[in-house]
């Protein structure tokens, strides 16, 4: 019999990426949307007549039991969340309502529907925030520095609750930075590689960024959706860090993707107060060997590579849009 799994956040860089990664397992693949004027299909476009899209809203807990009711998948990956860090500043209770409580009600849904379901939380870096050692493991205690991240602990947490209490096959990736070609705009990664795209094409003279000194450890995403279903293949469910355990800061970030195209940052970048948080984080690394040791998972593409790659797609991207 064919898996099927259900992805909450298909439209999204991990959902799309997942989505193929599954279907490639031979999957029958679920994609949770929410109704709404503006769902962006781009990034699964390619897929989507190979993938089943049905409503859902992680604010509704009916709908989340109707879905799984319908459906009966034997694996669920929560991936749908405000996600953007800045946001979660201007819209904490809405933040707050989708990636803490909405984790809540898609458990509460699997233990009412099925509690065979395995189920997965994307879980993230942000949770650390403030940093207590470095680099961050399993044991390292959270101290998120925004609303995105307290919600993230809180859903975290709600993870761990439900698979003490109910015996859920329930697992967490605590994921590090980790993007590509899909990344949405407003990340800062995916800013910096569209902004050097558009400079090199003569669309644009500067780029305007924050804190320069932050430092992430950035990984390519469509490695990190295969450590996501590597735990629930597992036979007891645990919590993972997935990072490549190496850090770069945002300058460094500048360096090589302007240096990709034979240009240097400083003569193009801007300091703007505008695009500098509330509170800082500011030092993200984490330490894979869990991962490493019981998944047999680890990343696969160098920082270099996919700095270049977002470059490359994004000048590809311009070009196309230019003719």
């Amino acid at each position: 019999m064919k898996k099927r799994a259900l992805i909450t956040g298909i439209t999204g860089q991990d959902g799309s990426y997942l989505a193929e990664f599954l279907l490639e397992q031979g999957y029958d693949v679920i994609g949770m949307i929410r109704r709404s004027s503006t769902v962006n299909f781009e990034r699964i476009a390619h897929i989507q007549d190979q993938i089943t899209l049905v409503p859902g809203d992680l604010m509704d807990e009916v709908s989340l039991i109707a879905l799984l009711r319908e459906h009966r998948p034997s694996e669920v990956y929560n991936l749908a969340a405000q996600s953007f860090v800045q946001t979660s500043f201007s819209q904490p209770v809405f933040t707050g309502e989708v990636t803490g409580l909405g984790v809540t009600r898609i458990l509460d849904a699997i233990r009412l529907t099925d509690p065979e379901i395995r189920f997965y939380q994307a879980s993230s870096s942000e949770m650390f925030g403030k940093v207590v050692e470095v680099p961050q493991r399993e044991t390292t205690p959270f101290y998120p520095r925004s609303p995105y991240g307290v919600a993230k602990v809180y859903g975290h947490w709600i993870t761990v609750n439900y698979r003490e209490s109910y015996n859920l096959f329930a697992c967490s990736g605590m994921l590090f930075n980790h993007e590509s070609p899909r990344r949405g705009l407003e990340f800062v990664t995916r800013k910096i590689t569209h902004g050097v795209a558009q400079i090199k094409l003569g669309l644009a003279k500067e780029l305007r960024l924050g804190n320069l000194d932050a430092q992430r450890d950035w990984g390519f995403a469509r490695d990190y959706v295969k450590a996501q279903w590597l735990m629930l293949q597992q036979d007891v469910p645990d919590d993972y860090v997935i990072a490549t355990g190496q850090t770069h800061s945002v300058r460094r970030f500048c360096e090589v993707a302007f240096g990709h195209v034979d240009l240097d940052y400083q003569d193009y970048v801007v300091l703007d107060e505008r695009y500098m948080r509330p509170a800082e984080v500011d030092l993200l690394v984490g330490d894979p060997s869990k991962a490493k040791a019981k998944l047999g998972w680890e990343p696969e593409t160098t920082f270099e590579q996919l700095v270049e790659m977002m470059v490359d797609a994004d000048l590809a991207l311009l070009k196309q849009q230019m003719r």
